[in-house]
């Protein structure tokens, strides 16, 4: 998706007909042929830049028509002129044919003018023309991307209304208004069981964002899954832990294949809407991700990956003050150690290193956390391995 960083030049949409004739536009083009500039006065007009060889305008442009047409169907007066960057008038006419909208006839000098005039460096690109439009730093395409036709009328006011909304969910403690969607009131585990969201509702719950195609993923599975099976192995504490899936697979089978191989709970595939909110609300920009809730409904630790990756299951609740106890010990055993020792298996003097992942030269096991490594060659060694000579 293309980020354009332009200066939206926002006008009162009357003046459309004039800035058009005024670069000499005597009419527009729809799907049923010519169409007077007058046929746009009284709507929300946008100008949107696009072109057919163009790989996000055509990733793009479907959510678009999306949009416009169910705004349509709800009465929303939007209207959708296209100023095509294509190369030749086929390829225009071949991009044009699927859009259910209005496009300047095409004319390369013509089209590099209005992308001048409305500061247009990148596509595709969607300029609201009102006195009332998206301000200088906001992008109108990652606006509709997000939050589709509820993004309209595109104003400052109403994606800050958006954002209030995604804020009252991410920490309004209330799960089932993050988690069900329009009927449906369940999640589902690997063999098909529907459990009501209603039964999550007190209990610490981590969203797990991930994907079948990312080997990071398929990593991240095995630990957190390890994690899950020795905090539920806990009496006291498997009645109040769950993990929900939410999935950025690429498509069904390969979401099945992934929850197949998890013993948690995961957003039905098919409810893509949820999964993109859920995205969204908690700012998810890359996966493997893990967002960690409490009891109350409310997000506890900022990044949820780290923390199993750091402690696993010892970290439950994942809790601040959980996760500061388990650095407080950590400091504490660190401080137990010496900095430097020379090992009776090693020629070398060791030194006390953080390490967040290793395997012991000597046993072969992983190691975490305090490690005694060696500066001259790659030698790792547990604490618990060390051999100290006699003096």
């Amino acid at each position: 998706m293309a980020t354009p960083d332009y200066q939206a030049k926002c006008t009162d949409n009357s003046d459309i007909a004039t800035i058009l004739s005024s670069e000499g536009v005597e009419f527009l083009l729809s799907s049923e042929g010519k169409v007077p500039l007058s046929s746009c006065y009284g709507k929300k007009i946008c100008l949107y830049f696009s072109a057919n060889w163009c790989r996000p305008c055509k990733a793009f442009t479907p959510q678009l028509i999306q949009l416009y047409n169910s705004l349509g169907n709800g009465g929303k007066e939007l209207e959708i002129i296209f100023v095509s960057f294509d190369r030749d008038d086929n390829k225009f006419e071949e991009h044009f044919k699927c859009m259910p909208w209005l496009a300047v006839p095409f004319d390369s000098n013509l089209h590099r003018r209005l992308s001048d005039k409305f500061h247009v460096d990148r596509i595709p690109s969607l300029i609201p023309l009102s006195s009332d439009g998206i301000s200088i730093e906001e992008d109108l395409i990652g606006l509709i991307e997000d939050y589709g036709a509820e993004a309209f009328p595109f104003t400052r006011k109403r994606r800050e209304e958006l954002k209030a909304i995604d804020k009252a969910k991410r920490e309004g403690g209330k799960l089932e208004q993050l988690l069900a969607h329009e009927g449906r009131n369940y999640l589902i585990s690997r063999d098909g069981r529907q459990t009501p969201v209603s039964k999550l509702v007190g209990k610490t719950i981590g969203l797990y964002f991930g994907a079948h195609w990312s080997p990071p993923c398929r990593s991240f599975t095995a630990k957190l899954t390890e994690t899950y099976d020795a905090v539920m192995s806990s009496s006291s504490a498997s009645s109040t832990f769950e993990i929900v899936f939410v999935s950025t697979d690429r498509d069904l089978g390969e979401f099945e294949v992934n929850l197949g191989v998890m013993p948690w709970l995961a957003v039905p595939y098919q409810d893509r809407a949820t999964r993109q909110d859920l995205c969204r609300i908690f700012d998810v920009k890359e996966i493997p991700g893990l967002v960690l809730m409490g009891p109350e409904g409310r997000p506890v630790a900022a990044n949820g990956k780290a923390v199993i990756t750091s402690y696993g299951a010892k970290a439950f609740p994942f809790t601040e003050s959980r996760i500061g106890e388990l650095e407080a010990a950590l400091r504490e055993e660190g401080e137990a150690l010496p900095a430097r020792v020379k090992d009776r298996k090693h020629e070398h003097v060791l030194k006390l290193d953080m390490a967040r992942g290793y395997v012991c030269d000597w046993c072969q096991q992983q190691g975490r956390f305090w490690a005694f490594s060696c500066d001259v060659c790659d030698y790792d060694l547990h604490p618990t391995c060390l051999e100290i000579p006699d003096n």
